[in-house]
């Protein structure tokens, strides 16, 4: 059981660490850990919480400053865990009595630990206090749960397969969630263990809207999907194997992710979802604006929880849309500065294989911390399409909808077509079938060149900002897709 953190939280207290700040939503598992490391340093495990202090005599109860007092009277060597410290912290007198008994603790061999989601430690004991996180169980963890209660309740062992499917189905879950969730899928399953795994998905799709910032897709579109952009999709080719353990034994680094810049309806968030597909890799979509609506919630608490569950569901697709926007809301805020501040740190030193995905629209709300190498492996132009992607773009759709491509005009469609985006000539397909349709025949070249006239492109309403935006990606950023215009737009002046 969290066997990474056990051993880094033995180390902190056999290092002589007073202090140590245990981060966990999980409170109950982290006190499983923290009995552990308790055992095997030979100490004694005592917990403590505001209401009800220390057990068996609610000795300490109220206050950081009561607590500090009743520790004082302790001799032996012991592990003491202030349960949700996080609201006792900012006690002024309680701090500065906890300052004053380090010394004494540490001859002891007494360790403090404060538990709990998000501890931010006052400034006079930040240099005092260790810091660890216990992150979301891994697929053994579960596994071990999942076996532990199917033997308590005295049924024949699942099938492996079914097992595995259903721990891989439950990363990105707490605990007890996942073991709720399995218990569930289980009952409803009934003899019919097989449809197990896809319960307990379903389940996990619930508990991820109790994270703000987070949501889980399934990625319907695949790279073959998405017409042009053939220098992105040769990009993302090349890295589809640099995941596995053949690529860290030949000295590759894990791809860290992509930011793709460029004119709205070209294709971007496409992309991101195809990748997920592409790589089969669970896709995980972050609302960054979502993170500070919520005044219920620290901002700082929603985005640690997202970060922990994209971790925990390793290898994945992470898919920030029109990240600018998440910048824009943080703008004056001085906690979602920090906020920001930290998932930036997190995207550039992150080690979990989490492939980040982000669009953005406008350059000019993107800070410059953000576009330096290290937090994105490159950063790619998307512009509307050429001629040939076009027509790629319109044979998709018309395959999509049951039509053969071969039947209509495509080259001459797409010549009319001139400065539509991928989702303009969506549309038109989409419109031209409405148009048969209503007068009760199968769809004809006329109808999509009608559609095609009917469109007024984006660019027409924004043509100055594309093209300062393709001013800015000439010298800035790597073309998606080479030939013709762009060919042109990416040449050296």
């Amino acid at each position: 059981m969290s066997r990474e953190e056990t051993e880094e939280l033995g180390l902190l207290v056999r290092a002589g660490w007073r202090v140590v700040a245990f981060e966990s939503f999980e409170e109950e598992r982290a006190l499983r850990v923290l009995g552990k490391v308790a055992a095997a340093t030979k100490r004694t495990l005592r917990t403590w919480s505001r209401t009800a202090g220390f057990e068996p005599d609610g000795a300490g109860a109220g206050s950081l400053d009561a607590c500090v007092q009743a520790m004082a009277g302790e001799a032996e060597p012991a592990l003491f865990a202030l349960l949700d410290a996080q609201g006792v912290l900012g006690e002024g007198a309680g701090v500065r009595r906890l300052r004053d008994r380090l010394a004494e603790f540490g001859k002891r061999k007494q360790v403090v630990v404060l538990v709990g989601p998000l501890l931010q430690t006052p400034v006079e004991l930040e240099r005092e206090v260790g810091r660890i996180s216990l992150a979301l169980p891994p697929a053994e963890e579960l596994r071990g749960l999942f076996e532990k209660v199917v033997e308590t309740a005295g049924r024949e062992p699942l099938d492996g397969q079914v097992l595995e499917a259903c721990v891989r189905g439950a990363l990105g879950l707490t605990g007890s969630e996942a073991v709720r969730a399995f218990r569930k899928a289980w009952l409803a399953a009934g003899k019919a263990g097989s449809e197990m795994p896809a319960l307990v998905a379903r389940e996990k799709r619930q508990a991820l809207h109790r994270t703000p910032a987070l949501s889980f897709h399934e990625a319907s579109e695949s790279l073959g999907d998405v017409g042009g952009l053939g220098e992105l999709k040769a990009w993302l080719r090349e890295r589809r194997q640099a995941f596995g353990e053949e690529a860290r034994r030949f000295g590759l680094p894990a791809p860290r992710g992509l930011l793709l810049l460029g004119v709205q309806g070209c294709g971007k968030s496409l992309c991101a979802k195809a990748v997920a597909r592409e790589w089969q890799f669970p896709l995980l979509r972050a609302d960054l604006a979502a993170a500070f609506g919520d005044p219920a919630r620290s901002p700082e608490l929603v985005m640690r929880e997202a970060i922990a569950v994209a971790e925990s569901l390793a290898p994945a697709v992470l898919w920030i849309d029109e990240i600018e926007k998440g910048f824009a809301a943080t703008e004056g805020e001085g906690s979602a500065t920090r906020t920001f501040g930290s998932f930036l740190t997190w995207m550039a030193e992150k080690r979990a294989p989490v492939f980040v995905v982000a669009t953005a629209n406008d350059v000019t709300k993107l800070p410059p911390e953000l576009l330096r190498r290290g937090r994105f492996d490159e950063l790619f132009f998307v512009d509307l399409p050429s001629a040939r992607e076009r027509l790629e773009i319109l044979a998709i759709h018309l395959r999509k909808n049951g039509r053969d491509p071969a039947q209509y005009p495509l080259e001459s469609l797409a010549d009319q077509a001139d400065r539509l985006s991928g989702a303009e000539l969506e549309q038109v397909v989409s419109a031209g079938l409405y148009k048969a349709f209503a007068a009760g025949r199968d769809l004809a070249d006329h109808d999509l060149a009608d559609a095609i006239q009917e469109t007024v492109p984006l660019y027409e309403t924004y043509e100055e900002r594309i093209k300062e935006l393709r001013n800015w990606a000439r010298h800035r950023a790597r073309a998606a897709s080479v030939d013709g215009k762009m060919a042109d737009l990416f040449a050296p002046s």
